[in-house]
Parts: structure tokens; C-alpha cells; sequence
């Protein structure tokens, strides 16, 4: 069976053509300008303003509506004021606002959505391609993240820097004032022109004002619509600026499974960031620790391949979006996990790593990366090699490169045994283009894997296109994987075909195809926020062209303007089965063709209250048996202190005759408790039938002063079959303080 292919490069290529030669200056600089001023005398952060210096400023007003629409305008104002001086970037935030803010924790990063707070977006290059994004909390709650203009979603939630702030609340009003180290980010200092936005978060009212004109299907945050700051005088360039993070661990364990004894020890190690200059930045770490780091949530899985995980250690975040936005997110060349991490999560020890990231000139970034690991059990010590440069064209576009090389240290006997595994490199080149507005985009990629002995196949090319406008929205990418693309500092999710029968797994190149139409309408009277309405598909090819797997759903989705919302989606897979595979553990299923069909009903309440829950069940064909799942998730929020969480799902799998049945629970209750802004314990339980697996990770952090913690982290796993017989336990402290030198 052959399906024609929703996808014309003679289309991308007109629409390229037709945007550049239309290109003008970013939508909101010519209109949104300012000019900040220097401060004459000492900033105190204390949230009252009563510095003379403020005096001096003109307040920036008059907000825009963004969110659920971008009409009319917000039902609070809020007003900033701005200033600097040869260390900080000063600003005062005065909120109007009134009645009980609402904050989802006192935590340190634990996001944006969902509280009252207020935004402050910088592009120190005003390229339109990186940025900084700080938020504020009512409550004095900070989370910083850096931007990419390029990335699907634009926005990494898990960089960290410092920073200081206050707040203070006046009955209709609150003030925040913040101060942003100039040496906290990287800028040119020859630009006397950085983008700038200013975000409002009215969580009581489900309501995002900015500073410039930001359209409802743009993110607030997004670099495209960012106005001018102009310096009258040059930033100030930065000095000797040299973080030291050095950190001491104890250990004690107990290895049940493996009939292990009790273990106890120590290390020590060290993250250290070297700014070269104000825009360049060398991170080095040596034998870095993670264990404070939060376990992966579990998921159930009823796919035939591996789940893609996110990063989660922070050495490995800041500028990631420089490796890692190659690809699409199933098929990724670089992905940061296979660094000091096996395929099921475990730590591979890493020695010594250094990377440098930043930019060059305000055209061009660059990322070099190395990464040293050591032995442990089966796996050898391996080098991982890393270089990509990102250069700037037109007005948002940009020429990316990369080069990955992965070394491994194995002897010659086994080089003999297993010659793939003696390296694995690739090297590719994309070209993403879109218009300054972002309404259109494109994009084409080469990747090329080499692998001793393999010559064919190997190959990666993707190309894509995406147009957005205020109601519709259309996507359509196509690619096509060779399978001997190997990846081994990489993802790529569908290569692997598991054949349950022979116990092996067989690499299968294919060719996919994926359309998206969204349509959505923002009501402005009524109860509804906005209704949107989506058809996808799916398409895989095997490499002969013939159908390997075709999904085409259809779904609606209604939020209303207290946040809640219902959505419902039909879903149809057509797929002809290359290798039998079992999903319960019993007969394997044959290698034949499927085609079943699937309901989902969703509904989430009102998340701004101190109850909230969402629901969902879906049910359908499954193979050539059925399925039936629903999961439950709750909220309950005692704030600002408490917040107690439990997300559950069931999946009963029915097959006919010898193909068996299974049912699958995973359960997630988290607990929370913030003392105060300094203070933290969290609690997190999983109980997941199909890992065989019920854990407990309960983690108290002590920030005793900004970037500095002391972690005590207790973990506990346990079979779920037999049911609490134990795997392994730890306990271990971790103390980490950050010098600024």
C-alpha cells in the first residue's frame, strides 16, 4: 500500500523565496524603543522604590493583551522602570494587583505558569536567536531560563545563574525590584542596542500581559517580538569573572539484588565557568556528582521503542540548544543522556569534562565540547567529542554545523569482536530559515554517521516547513533514515525493531512523513478561552516504499477562561508488523498487518485552585486485541508551603487466545514542603508495574546561601513482583558552595 505524501519542496522553496526577498527589521523595534539610563547612586533591593534614582526614570506602561487573546487590553496594569551601573542591570516592577497572589511553590525553578509574577526577556545580541528570560514570583520566587529563537519550543527551563530580587506587597499594588548581574550573562559589549520584553503573569485572572505586541500564537517569551533597550554609553565589560563550584559527597548504599554488602564512601569534585569574555563562556567539571539530581518520571509504554528522557544535569544545560537542536525529537544526533548515563538510567562514572559556548561576534555561536568516562562494569572508558557552530543569516535564520566523535577505549581482541564499537561519529549541516515575524519557517538538514566498515545507508536528511498565523497553523516534515545511521552520542527512536521471537533487535532504515492543520478560534465573550481543532498524520515508509505504519488522529481541544478544559481525540493506525513482538510477556504477536482504532476523552479543573485534578480514559483496538486506560491526577496546594500531588494510570491490555493479557499500573504520589525560600523537602513515590519497580526518593535541600546547597537524598527500590522485595537503597549528602572569584 502506497499513500501520496503531503509534501512539496517546490512549495518550500517558493515560500523561502518569497519571505526573504520581503524581509524587514524585527515587527516590534521601530514602534517599542527605550533608553536606559545609569544609576547615580546605590540600588537597595528592598521592594519600596525610594531611591532617587528611580525618580530619574519614566515608568514603561501601558501592557498588552497576549493571552487567551491578544485583544483589548489587560485587566491590570503594570508598570517598570529601569536602570544600570557598571555591575547590574536594575528593575522595578510596580504590579497592580489585588486579593491572595497565587504561587505554586517557594522553590527555586519550579516554573512559570500557574502563579502571579512578572518577566524580563533579554537578546544582549538582538539577533533574534538567544536570549535570557528571568521571572519573579509575587512571593520572591526566582526561575531564570535561556531562550532560543530556533528551537521548537524556544525555551531552556533548567539553566541556572544568579541573581537577587525583593518583593513587597501594598494592598493594590506589589514592587519587585531585580538586579541581573551583568557577569550572569553573555553579551556583547560593543552592542549599545539589546532586545528587551516585559512579561505580567495574572494568574488569577488566566492572563499574560507584555510590554510589546506579542500575537496569542507566539510565546510571551518569544525573540521575535522584543523591542529595543538602548545603552547610551557601552555595557560595561566584564572583568575577571571565574565561578567555582566545588562539592564533597558521603555515600552509603546496599546492593540487595546483587547480594552486595553494605558500601560506604566519599568523593569530591568540581564545576568551575570561566567567562574569556562577556559573550564566551568555559565550563569545566572534574569527576561532577549527580546524585541530587531528580529521578526521571516514569512512564508507561506502549510503543514498540524507547521514550526519549529530557536533561536534567545542569553542566550539560547551559547553551544546550547549540547541541542539541539538530534533528527532530525522536531522531536527534546529539543527545546528552549518552553521556555518563547507560540506556536504562544507571551512572556510568564521568572523569573530567570541559566545554565552551557562547558567541564568537553577535552573528555566530559556538560549541566545543569533550567529555571524559571511566570504566564500569561492562562498559570501557570512552571520549566523547563535540563541535557545532551556529551562524547567523538574514534577519532570524541561521547555517548550523556539528561534528560528534565517540572514542572507546576497548581492547583489540574486542575491537575484533564488536569493530562498531570501537567509534561512532557524525557530522551534518542544516539550514533553518524563517521570516522576522515568525510566521513562517523552514528548515533542511544532511546528517552523516561513520562507522568502521560502513559505507551506505548511512545517511539522515529531513526537511520541513511550518505556517503560523493567529487562527491556522500547518507543519509538514519529511525524512528519510538510512539503517546504518548509527548515532552513538545520539537518539533515534524507530531503527531498533525488537524481534521477540529471536530475542534480537534489527536495524530497519525508513522514510517518515508528518503533516499537522490546527485551526483555533479565541472567543472574547462567554465562558471558552479558546477551541482548537487539529488533523495529524503520521507515515513511515519501509526503505523499499512500502507502508511501514500510518497515523492519522483527530482531536479537539476547548480551554475555558477559568483554565480548565476538555479534549477529545480519534486516533487510526494502519501498521504492517516487520517482527512479531509481545506486549504481555506471553505468545508474541505475528508479523502481519494491524489496523485498529482508539478514543481519548480528557478533562482538567481549574488549576488556580487549592484543589485541582485532571482525568482521562481512552479505550479501542489494540493489534488484534483491545485496549482500555484511564488515569487520574490530583493537586492539593496549601500555599505557599504545601503541595501534595498523586498522578495514576491503568492500562489493561486484552489479546485474543495465546497472545495473553496484562494490566499496567504506574502510580506517582509527590509530596512537597517549602519552609521557606530556602528550605526545601521533596518526596517522590513511583510504583510502575511494567518496570517491575516501586521506588522512593525523598531528597531535603538546604540553600544557605544563593547557589549553594546542601542535599541529603534518600532512595529505595523494590520489586512490585514479588511484591516489596528489595533491589537497593542509598543515602547520600551532598554540600556544594559557589565562589565567585
Amino acid at each position: 500500500m502506497k499513500r501520496p505524501i503531503p509534501f512539496c519542496p517546490i512549495l518550500l522553496f517558493l515560500l523561502f523565496v518569497q519571505s526573504a526577498i520581503g524581509q524587514t527589521t524585527a515587527p516590534n523595534q521601530k514602534e517599542f524603543q527605550l533608553t536606559i539610563k545609569p544609576a547615580k547612586m546605590t540600588i537597595k533591593l528592598d521592594g519600596v522604590m525610594d531611591e532617587a534614582a528611580w525618580n530619574t526614570v519614566t515608568a514603561v506602561t501601558d501592557f498588552k493583551k497576549k493571552f487567551p487573546n491578544d485583544i483589548g487590553d489587560p485587566k491590570k496594569q503594570t508598570e517598570v522602570k529601569f536602570l544600570y551601573d557598571d555591575k547590574f542591570l536594575y528593575f522595578g516592577f510596580k504590579v497592580y494587583d489585588s486579593g491572595t497572589a497565587i504561587t505554586r511553590s517557594l522553590k527555586r525553578d519550579v516554573g512559570h505558569d500557574g502563579m502571579d509574577g512578572v518577566g524580563i526577556i533579554l537578546d544582549p545580541t538582538n539577533q533574534q536567536t538567544n536570549g535570557f528570560y528571568f521571572v519573579l514570583s509575587t512571593l520572591n520566587v526566582q526561575s531564570e531560563d535561556q531562550l532560543s529563537g530556533s528551537s521548537s519550543d524556544g525555551i531552556n527551563y533548567s539553566w541556572d545563574s544568579k541573581w537577587f530580587s525583593m518583593t513587597k506587597e501594598y494592598g493594590n499594588y506589589w514592587i519587585a525590584e531585580i538586579a541581573i548581574p551583568f557577569k550572569s550573562i553573555r553579551y556583547d559589549a560593543e552592542n549599545k542596542n539589546w532586545g528587551v520584553n516585559f512579561v505580567r503573569i495574572d494568574a488569577k485572572n488566566f492572563e499574560y500581559s507584555t510590554w510589546t505586541r506579542v500575537p496569542t500564537n507566539f510565546k510571551s517569551y518569544d525573540l521575535g517580538y522584543t523591542g529595543v533597550m538602548y545603552f547610551p554609553t557601552s555595557p560595561p565589560k566584564n572583568s575577571s569573572n571565574t565561578i567555582l563550584l566545588p562539592y564533597i559527597t558521603g555515600t552509603g548504599s546496599q546492593d540487595t539484588e546483587n547480594n552486595q554488602s553494605t558500601n560506604a564512601n566519599g568523593t569530591a569534585g568540581f564545576d568551575a565557568k570561566i567567562a574569556l569574555n562577556s559573550s564566551l563562556n568555559l565550563d569545566l567539571t572534574v569527576n561532577p556528582d549527580f546524585s541530587q539530581v531528580e529521578v526521571d518520571q516514569q512512564v508507561t509504554n506502549l510503543t514498540r521503542f524507547n521514550i526519549f528522557l529530557p536533561e536534567r544535569r545542569n553542566f550539560f544545560l547551559e547553551n544546550s540548544d547549540l547541541f542539541s537542536e539538530f534533528g527532530i525529537p525522536p531522531i536527534r544526533p546529539f543527545y546528552s543522556r549518552s553521556i555518563g548515563l547507560d540506556k536504562e538510567g544507571n551512572k556510568i562514572p564521568i572523569l573530567f569534562g570541559a566545554r565552551l559556548s557562547g558567541n564568537l561576534d553577535p552573528s555566530t555561536r559556538i560549541g566545543v565540547m569533550n567529555m571524559q568516562t571511566g570504566r564500569q562494569g561492562n562498559y570501557s572508558p570512552e571520549n566523547f567529542g563535540a563541535l557545532t557552530i551556529h551562524r547567523r543569516v538574514l534577519k532570524r535564520s541561521s547555517i548550523k554545523t556539528y561534528f560528534l566523535n565517540r572514542e572507546n577505549f576497548i581492547s583489540e581482541a574486542e575491537a575484533k569482536k564488536n569493530p562498531l564499537d570501537r567509534y561512532g561519529r557524525n557530522a551534518g549541516m542544516s539550514f533553518e530559515y524563517s521570516n522576522p515575524t515568525g510566521s513562517v519557517s523552514s528548515w533542511a538538514t544532511y546528517n552523516q554517521a561513520f562507522k568502521q566498515g560502513i559505507n551506505n545507508e548511512d545517511k539522515y536528511i529531513e526537511a520541513g516547513f511550518n505556517l503560523s498565523s493567529q487562527h491556522w497553523n500547518y507543519i509538514a516534515v519529511a525524512g528519510n533514515v538510512g539503517k546504518n545511521y548509527y548515532t552513538d552520542m545520539g537518539f533515534v527512536q524507530r531503527i531498533e525493531n525488537y524481534d521477540a521471537i529471536r530475542d534480537t533487535s534489527i536495524r530497519v532504515g525508513f522514510k517518515n512523513i508528518f503533516t499537522q492543520l490546527g485551526y483555533q478560534v479565541m472567543p472574547t465573550k462567554g465562558k471558552l478561552g479558546r477551541v482548537t481543532t487539529e488533523i495529524e498524520e503520521y507515515i513511515v515508509f519501509n526503505p523499499d516504499n512500502s507502508l511501514n505504519e500510518a497515523n492519522t488522529q483527530l482531536s479537539i481541544r476547548a480551554e475555558n477562561k477559568n483554565t480548565s478544559g476538555f479534549e477529545a481525540s480519534v486516533n487510526n493506525t494502519t501498521l504492517n508488523l516487520l517482527y512479531p513482538i509481545s506486549f504481555t510477556g506471553e505468545t508474541p504477536l505475528p508479523a502481519t498487518r494491524y489496523s485498529f482504532n482508539q478514543l481519548e476523552l480528557t478533562y482538567r479543573s481549574d488549576f488556580r485552585k487549592s484543589f485541582s485534578f485532571n482525568t482521562g480514559i481512552s479505550m479501542g483496538q489494540f493489534y488484534n486485541g483491545t485496549v482500555r486506560s484511564a488515569s487520574m491526577g490530583f493537586m492539593l496546594r496549601r500555599q505557599p508551603h504545601l503541595n501534595i500531588g498523586v498522578r495514576s494510570e491503568f492500562n489493561s491490555i486484552q489479546l485474543p487466545g495465546t497472545y495473553g493479557s496484562t494490566n499496567l499500573i504506574l502510580i506517582q504520589p509527590r509530596i512537597e514542603y517549602n519552609f521557606n525560600t530556602q528550605l526545601f523537602w521533596t518526596t517522590f513515590i513511583q510504583y510502575n508495574t511494567q518496570s517491575n519497580n516501586f521506588s522512593v526518593n525523598s531528597r531535603f535541600q538546604y540553600r544557605y546561601k544563593p547557589m549553594s546547597d546542601f542535599f541529603l537524598v534518600y532512595t529505595d527500590n523494590y520489586f512490585t513482583d514479588p511484591t516489596f522485595t528489595n533491589k537497593n537503597r542509598a543515602i547520600v549528602f551532598k554540600f556544594s558552595y559557589w565562589f565567585n572569584l
